[in-house]
């Protein structure tokens, strides 16, 4: 055992396409995605950080670098499918961490073993970084689904894309992150030129009617 595996792995993830199935003007990998969340994070971390909190910064680039890993072992499976049910879910995730284990038992050194457990465990959990990961998450995928609608794409997924990934954003609006983003950021995402203008204004101002 070495981390030969581990380094030649990498390699897979910037094969692995995210939203497979669907017309695409620019495909997203999982590599790069992971490096995107990781920027995002940062840049909401930074605004914790103003804001008073507390940043552990290792855990949150840990969590946010290692936070897709996994999917070099299942793929990316499309979002309306991976959250259809909650069983379906719970069980993508208990092929994912048994998946997960028999890597690190059978593929790492016994001495890197705890840190890559805590590494590619779910990040996405209670404490501050956990819940900047998932709003970094959502962020990017907000982003890349207004990139498809920004240029022209008629798959009607990226619009439900862009809404549930907003969704899922303004159930952390107590974080000061998430409060600048919906002030500061989201305004000039929609102030960009692309043809169904209105109808995504329209779904912002639903969603984040009082927030």
């Amino acid at each position: 055992m070495g981390m030969h595996q581990y380094l030649q792995s990498l390699s897979n993830l910037e094969t692995i396409h995210r939203a497979p199935g669907y017309f695409k003007y620019e495909e997203h990998s999982v590599a790069a995605h992971s490096f995107k969340v990781t920027q995002i994070a940062q840049m909401l971390g930074d605004i914790e950080e103003n804001a008073g909190q507390t940043v552990n910064w290792r855990a949150l680039y840990e969590k946010a670098l290692n936070h897709d890993y996994t999917e070099r072992f299942i793929g990316d499976i499309k979002t309306p499918v991976k959250y259809a049910t909650p069983t379906l879910r719970q069980m993508l995730a208990d092929v994912d961490a048994n998946l997960t284990e028999t890597f690190i038992q059978n593929e790492l050194p016994t001495e890197f073993q705890a840190a890559y457990r805590r590494r590619l465990s779910e990040g996405k959990d209670d404490t501050l970084e956990g819940r900047i990961l998932s709003v970094a998450d959502k962020v990017d995928l907000l982003y890349e689904s207004f990139g498809e609608i920004q240029k022209g794409n008629p798959e009607p997924v990226f619009t439900e894309i862009y809404r549930e990934s907003l969704q899922t954003i303004v159930d952390f609006v107590d974080m000061a992150s998430v409060q600048y983003f919906f002030k500061e950021i989201l305004p000039d995402l929609l102030a960009e030129n692309f043809t169904n203008q209105d109808e995504l204004r329209q779904i912002t101002q639903q969603i984040t009617a009082g927030k």
